[in-house]
């Protein structure tokens, strides 16, 4: 089959030939790739970011860890899924029987592997092997290839807003951070799930026509903080959901943060560094988040089903890979890009 790999670290990924994936364990599950997510974590992996925490993965090995397609076969012991079902892929393959899988928190998996991110083989490729524990069936008839990025970007968006909901009242401001891939699943999640409004910071002001369309209340493009606090009449926002997490955003977070309100992280590659006085004295709290867990996964495709979210996406061969992740880096990409590999 043909798969994007990588081979080194800050180089560019190899599309190449490789052999197929095959069945060893009577739960494993083959699938016909049908769409691979372009997520900002595998321009992180490319630039070893990941490396030391993940324990030096082997290379190469496929990276992609948002992924939907086909069952192209399974294993004896699967029988709740058939040949040809239409399926998307919780990210991680969680082992089902340590204590955190068994509460539901199976992205805390003490066994678990995540493929296109630990040197576990991922889904830039045309075939992908994972376990029956991952696979959420969608509706009969159902086109896969867009809806791969509901692996991760959608349910890691939907894990973050559903910690905050209790946090938010009507007339609650919650502000979206970066209106990339995750950003933008967030901004109609908090209008179908919370009463607050919805303010979304992003530097590029070319996109404040696609964040009010998607619901939001109020975009800012420059000078967040003051605008927010302008917008909050000095208070700040309730919530603030970093999307970005690098840069100058967890400082302006923080910023923009009521005192008693959350700053709730999901992009990474930065510092967060309030003083102690400071998060006393405004008694802020600060939240990180995993990606979303199978049933926020199963929850979420109920959502998109009820015509309830949608997902803004391009689409691009898959041996166009690496041009890809560079318009991903450019800021090129609106909504999120998939890789088709057929």
């Amino acid at each position: 089959m043909q798969a994007v790999r990588i081979h080194d670290y800050n180089q560019p990924l190899k599309y190449e030939q490789v052999p197929d994936p095959k069945i060893t364990n009577p739960y494993d599950v083959i699938i016909k790739v049908a769409g691979a997510g372009v997520c900002r974590t595998d321009l992180h992996i490319i630039e070893s970011i990941w490396k030391e925490s993940l324990g030096d993965p082997t290379l190469p090995f496929i990276i992609g860890h948002e992924n939907s397609g086909w069952v192209q076969d399974k294993g004896e012991a699967i029988t709740n899924l058939s040949i040809g079902d239409p399926v998307i892929l919780h990210p991680l393959i969680s082992c089902g029987i340590c204590r955190a899988c068994r509460e539901g928190n199976d992205m805390h998996c003490i066994a678990g592997k995540f493929p296109g991110l630990d040197g576990t083989d991922g889904g830039y490729a045309q075939y992908m092997k994972t376990s029956a524990r991952s696979v959420v069936k969608l509706e009969p008839g159902v086109d896969p290839i867009s809806l791969a990025p509901f692996a991760d970007a959608g349910i890691t968006a939907y894990h973050a807003v559903k910690k905050i909901i209790p946090l938010t009242y009507p007339g609650s401001v919650a502000v979206v951070i970066g209106l990339g891939g995750l950003g933008h699943f967030a901004v109609q999640l908090l209008k179908q799930m919370t009463t607050a409004k919805v303010v979304v910071v992003d530097s590029s002001s070319q996109r404040g026509d696609f964040a009010r369309e998607l619901g939001a209340d109020l975009f800012i493009s420059s000078n967040p903080v003051k605008e927010l606090l302008d917008y909050t009449h000095g208070q700040g926002a309730d919530v603030v959901l970093d999307f970005v997490g690098e840069k100058d955003t967890p400082k302006q977070g923080i910023e923009m943060t009521r005192k008693g309100g959350t700053y709730s992280i999901i992009g990474y590659g930065g510092n967060v560094s309030p003083t102690t006085l400071e998060m006393i004295s405004r008694e802020i709290n600060i939240v990180g988040n995993l990606v979303g867990t199978y049933n926020d996964l199963v929850e979420l495709m109920e959502l998109y089903h009820q015509g309830k979210v949608h997902i803004t996406s391009q689409q691009f061969p898959l041996k166009d890979a690496q041009e890809v992740l560079d318009k991903l880096n450019n800021g090129q990409i609106l909504g999120r890009a998939v890789l088709k590999p057929w």
